[in-house]
């Protein structure tokens, strides 16, 4: 057997070795008679003191506050997660109050400007808003309401309205390109603004016979309608919050 050969078995037999006693010495006993961990894991988490009340145990005592969420759009949001973990105000409710929060770290956790959250999900930026004054002030965590709906596209689509302010289309206000029915500003998860589903409003400054917008003084980008990109609806190739032709 070439010298090689004989090389290669012993590393494959050091490599199968060293598999099994690491196994042997690393591996918990308890792996794997339940499933695929450590079926003593169960009793440790077990043994780990119940520091949450769950949702059922704050609806027995606070129906009232129940009832006003229930219909809220927080309804899916369990009342620990707010007022922090309540299994000893459940077996004492003289012991102390789980706190209500008061302070501005909570509710940017969900509501701070992120673009990663979905289109049209309330947010704000913590800094500017309202600085420095609780935000249950303006608003009922249990029926959460703003108090002034937002007359700007951007309190709700900030990243567009970033990526908009430094393009062309910087001066063009949102409507012009999309209907927004009222009830968008109210329920805008529910009711969506439309996207353009027709070449002509788009041709309505880039086709070549277009009239120039009193509203926008540099020379915009012209194309013949029928010939460029025909089939398609402009925004299929070109960005329209921040377009790339000039």
């Amino acid at each position: 057997m070439p010298q090689q050969i004989k090389r290669l078995v012993l590393v494959f037999a050091l490599i199968v070795a060293g598999f099994l006693v690491a196994r042997h010495f690393l591996v918990p006993p308890t792996f794997g008679t339940l499933g695929h961990y450590r079926a003593a894991a169960v009793d440790t988490v077990a043994s780990r003191p119940i520091r949450y009340a769950g949702q059922q145990v704050c609806a027995d005592c606070h129906d009232d506050v129940v009832a006003e969420k229930a219909n809220s759009r927080h309804s899916s949001v369990a009342c620990e997660v707010c007022h922090g973990p309540a299994a000893k105000h459940a077996d004492d409710p003289d012991s102390g109050v789980p706190p209500a929060p008061r302070d501005r770290s909570k509710c940017p956790l969900c509501h701070g400007y992120n673009p990663s959250r979905p289109t049209g999900f309330p947010q704000i930026d913590p800094q500017a808003h309202n600085p420095a004054k609780p935000c249950i002030t303006c608003h009922k965590p249990h029926q959460p309401v703003t108090p002034n709906v937002p007359g700007e596209c951007s309190a709700c689509h900030g990243q567009v309205a970033m990526t908009k302010a430094l393009s062309a289309h910087a001066p063009l206000a949102c409507i012009r390109c999309h209907e927004t029915p009222e009830e968008h500003k109210i329920n805008p998860r529910q009711v969506v603004a439309s996207k353009p589903r027709r070449r002509e409003l788009c041709g309505q400054c880039h086709a070549k016979d277009a009239e120039q917008p009193a509203d926008i003084s540099e020379a915009i980008p012209r194309i013949s309608m029928g010939s460029h990109g025909s089939g398609l609806v402009c925004w299929q190739c070109h960005y329209p919050h921040h377009p790339e032709a000039k």
